[in-house]
């Protein structure tokens, strides 16, 4: 089996987890296949067995990976839909951040993630995407995301005004900083932040959510994935922010913008013992009550 792995980069103290991840993977024999950044920046610290492949973009993964790891946090793992794309490989997350809602295995499970890779004992969950369609071609090859779409105003500029359709059929004019449309998966995210719901990863759903509406009677709302959501949006600056997950592209009021359901999927791997419900109560204090007794 081939495991790539992809990082941003690390910090000292993180090192010796790193080590370990590397070993054990070599002791189970399995091919490691380095991102070419993050191993030039570990090198001088790290002993490797054998001198690992690296990939620097989606296609130098083509037919060298089975799995691919990311080192890191939610937004590491983010990353990491630029590169497995639509072959299928899918990503286990093994949290080096903060919060972890999406790597959601600790450092402290190194041995049980290996053990679950080198067994396939581990779980694949499907998580779908959104798409964007745009009059300019944003984003390159990559114009879909695992969490969310926004649309923002740019810097201190004024509110801006986004006219917003499901279908072609005009459903409201957001008065307000931005607006994001999230996929199951991202509702736990930015949107959730703005106030949106939490929605369960395979609900068949966009959850429309508004920063800081200047309407009270403005609210997030929650939409099928099978309608196309299109905007026009206006303001007194000529310049937005638009952003699919972490990247971010500057665009005008002439670029048309729609949002669908991308036609594939991406595979996110889970030991065991870990699931939606488990992630929500313990990552982010759902229902954490004192007269309850969690089981």
């Amino acid at each position: 089996m081939h495991i790539a792995i992809y990082s941003r980069g690390f910090v000292k103290e993180d090192l010796p987890i790193i080590q370990l991840l590397l070993d054990e993977l070599a002791r189970v024999e399995m091919e490691t296949v380095l991102y070419q950044p993050f191993l030039e920046s570990l090198s001088p610290y790290i002993n490797f067995a054998k001198v690992p492949d690296t990939f620097c973009c989606a296609g130098d993964l083509h037919g060298k990976a089975d799995i691919l790891v990311s080192l890191g946090g939610d937004g590491t793992l983010l990353d990491t839909v630029c590169y497995v794309r639509d072959t299928n490989v899918p990503v286990l997350g093994i949290n080096f951040g903060r919060l972890g809602f999406l790597a959601s295995i600790g450092k402290d499970a190194i041995n049980a993630a290996v053990q679950a890779l080198k067994q396939r004992t581990y779980i694949v969950d499907k998580r779908a995407l959104l798409h964007l369609d745009s009059n300019v071609g944003l984003f390159g090859e990559v114009p879909y995301a695992l969490n969310d779409f926004t649309i923002h105003k740019k810097d201190t500029s004024a509110m801006i005004k986004i006219h917003t359709y499901l279908n072609g059929e005009f459903l409201n004019t957001y008065w307000s900083d931005g607006l994001i449309v999230a996929t199951p998966t991202g509702s736990t995210g930015y949107s959730l932040s703005c106030g949106g719901p939490v929605v369960f990863p395979d609900a068949g759903s966009f959850v429309i959510t508004p920063v800081a509406p200047h309407n009270l009677n403005v609210r997030p709302i929650i939409v099928p994935n099978n309608h196309v959501i299109s905007f026009e949006v206006e303001g007194r600056s000529d310049q937005f922010l638009c952003t699919l997950d972490s990247r971010m592209e500057t665009i005008d009021n002439t670029v048309q913008l729609a949002i669908k359901k991308e036609e594939f999927k991406i595979s996110l791997l889970r030991l065991d013992d870990s699931n939606f419900l488990h992630t929500l109560r313990n990552k982010l204090l759902w229902g954490i009550d004192t007269r309850n007794r969690l089981k």
